[in-house]
């Protein structure tokens, strides 16, 4: 087994409109069947120009007692509350479960690689975006192709950040191991293998994180391809089975 990842070079300065379908496959010629494609979730947010500068929110008391809390313009705050289901801390950051359900730091909300003084949130609904930049190269291609996007991610108990999943096409969120047998033949329980945050953590090797990053990278060598229907939804585990998210409010609410 082999494992190729390969950057998608070219690709211009995104910028509201742009088609990243027709962007990927025009600089991404020898698209193989069975390819997996991680695109940043920035430059999908970017082409839907989903950008805001902080002097157009409003902030609300809320914000402006948790902007009292932490340090962070209240209008900052204001934002982060518009894009979040549940906050589960406010300071020293703000952890909050997105519009989308995913449960990040900031809502996701990022500056980086953005331009100007200008704010970039996640996309809604990244499955659906997934599937309709899969779908678009799929047609153009001819191939079979699956669509990760990602986006950066801080991790409980560990310093620096990693890519994680935001939103799947044609790729199975989980790898289930259990009922296989390990190398002495005990049957295994509980693993189950994260297999498209493990893929967004390697492509996020060749993508980096500054101004010479590359937003969309080709993965091949891995069998994963699935017609069924997938969503990222799969991997967010509910908050009466976790224990963190249970000890955040719990330590929230005693406050």
């Amino acid at each position: 087994m082999s494992l190729i990842l390969k950057a998608v070079e070219n690709i211009p300065l995104i910028e509201k409109g742009d088609d990243i379908a027709e962007i990927i496959f025009k600089n991404a010629p020898d698209i193989a069947d069975k390819d997996i494609i991680v695109i940043a979730s920035t430059i999908i947010s970017k082409s839907l120009g989903l950008t805001f500068r902080e002097d157009e929110i409003v902030p609300s008391a809320e914000a402006e007692r948790i902007a009292a809390l932490n340090g962070k313009d209240p209008r900052f705050v204001q934002a982060i509350l518009d894009q979040s289901l549940e906050v589960f801390t406010e300071t020293p950051f703000m952890l909050v479960r997105n519009t989308n359900g995913h449960v990040c730091i900031n809502a996701g909300i990022d500056a980086s690689n953005v331009g100007g003084d200008l704010l970039l949130t996640l996309p809604e609904k990244p499955d659906g975006h997934a599937a309709a930049i899969g779908k678009a190269i799929e047609q153009k291609s001819g191939k079979k192709i699956s669509v990760i996007i990602t986006d950066t991610n801080g991790r409980s108990f560990k310093e620096g950040q990693t890519n994680v999943a935001v939103g799947l096409y044609n790729i199975k969120p989980i790898r289930q191991w259990i009922g296989e047998k390990d190398l002495y033949g005990k049957v295994l329980e509980i693993s189950e293998e994260a297999v498209v945050d493990e893929i967004a953590g390697a492509a996020n090797l060749i993508m980096g994180e500054g101004g010479d990053g590359v937003p969309a990278v080709i993965v091949r060598g891995l069998d994963l391809y699935t017609d069924e229907a997938v969503s990222v939804t799969e991997m967010y585990r509910s908050k009466e089975r976790d224990l963190i998210i249970q000890g955040l409010l719990e330590l929230k609410n005693k406050k």
